[in-house]
């Protein structure tokens, strides 16, 4: 029974981490054009056409 005075705080915790860490992702637009990186495979960046 001690060991969930413990543990309870501590997942509260972790889970207002992960909460804030998610936030700022979305505010620092992080999640913008995610399928842009996928495509940058299939372009010719070389300027070779040999």
């Amino acid at each position: 029974m001690e060991m969930l005075f413990i543990l309870i705080p501590v997942s509260i915790v972790l889970i207002a981490v992960a909460g804030t860490i998610f936030l700022w992702a979305v505010n620092n637009n992080q999640f913008e054009h995610l399928d842009k990186h996928g495509f940058d495979v299939l372009e010719d960046d070389s300027g070779d056409n040999s």
